[in-house]
């Protein structure tokens, strides 16, 4: 009879965090991880930062203004340590619904008071913490709040249904990241992707679709867009000028959640500026099909000519040598 392949739900949202408010994102994503679990979806994607925020107050305003210094303090304080009560709470979310969860946080080191990861938590649907994924390279204005994570948390988690994967906006143009996620295999892959992009960037919902079909193409795996959309609140608090309120106020600034096949095609969405959640009922063996064609960490590629390392040390800022203990034998101790 061979390999089977099964057919699951899959579920991205789409919303807005409750602005720099951890507790009050974390009870929405509760919420949303119930609905989604409810409606038979087995892995449910978030958007990138979503608990408590993702930093797009510096596509406005000046990064060292008084309002983005106040916003950059609420924001240390409301991000996630990881564990902690907040991502106790997601846990019994995910397994209350009984799926897999892919969350976007603000990650701050446990016990710090700055230092933080852009990062995507992955959960069983036991409600355990399998890892996570921080974004390498902080983009434009997040490197002023956040720093890079390491190679170690590139990789892919087993799931009973297949190994899924994670990046974060930006690298899900990254080549190299892309290469080395099909490499390991991933069948499923959850793109986060912000509220916006700022106004002298392409639109963001355009790079989401360009940006996400060409990794399902190289990867041969399907792809889960989970995007950010803007809240009321936020179209308050964010414009600089008057430009600003007029582009936050754009049907078409947030948005763009999207499913896309493993042969690259587009099964759900792209969803307007609207929160909200999109579903798809995908079957695993089209991945089979795709990597018949094309499989570039296989079968279509030259190990003798291409290798790709990427190492998985993490170097520390701070070490204390352990004291060189005295010899046993007093004999042995030097003259002088």
């Amino acid at each position: 009879m061979g390999e089977t392949y099964p057919k699951i739900r899959v579920a991205a949202v789409q919303a807005a965090p409750v602005f720099l408010d951890r507790e009050g994102s974390v009870e929405k994503a509760c919420r949303l991880i119930r609905e989604a679990g409810g409606q038979g979806a087995q892995l449910v994607g978030f958007p990138e930062g979503f608990i408590p925020a993702h930093p797009v107050w510096y596509h406005f305003r000046p990064a060292t203004g008084t309002e983005s210094h106040r916003l950059a303090r609420e924001l240390v304080k409301n991000s996630v340590e990881v564990p902690s009560p907040a991502t106790d709470a997601l846990c019994q979310a995910a397994r209350e619904a009984n799926c897999y969860v892919v969350m976007g946080i603000c990650e701050k080191r446990p016990g710090a008071m700055g230092t933080l990861y852009n990062t995507q938590l992955f959960i069983d649907r036991h409600g355990g913490i399998m890892g996570k994924h921080q974004k390498l390279m902080p983009t434009v204005g997040e490197r002023l709040v956040h720093t890079g994570g390491f190679g170690d948390t590139l990789g892919v988690f087993e799931t009973d249904f297949g190994k899924v994967s994670g990046l974060i906006c930006g690298e899900n143009s990254n080549p190299l990241a892309i290469f080395a996620l099909a490499a390991q295999g991933t069948c499923i892959h959850v793109a986060s992707w912000p509220n916006h992009f700022s106004r002298s960037e392409h639109k963001m919902r355009d790079v989401v679709m360009f940006a996400s079909r060409a990794l399902s193409y190289k990867a041969n795996c399907f792809v889960l867009n989970c995007c950010a959309t803007i809240s009321e609140e936020m179209r308050r608090l964010l414009p600089y000028v008057e430009d600003d309120r007029a582009f936050l106020a754009e049907a078409d600034s947030g948005g763009g959640t999207c499913i896309i096949s493993a042969n690259s095609m587009v099964i759900a969405g792209p969803m307007g500026g609207e929160e909200g959640i999109l579903y798809a009922d995908i079957d695993l063996e089209e991945v089979v099909q795709a990597k018949l064609v094309h499989d570039y960490a296989g079968h279509y590629n030259r190990p003798d000519v291409f290798t790709l390392t990427v190492r998985s040390d993490v170097p520390t800022i701070f070490q204390r040598p352990e004291p060189t203990p005295p010899p046993a034998d007093a004999s042995q101790i030097p003259p002088g």
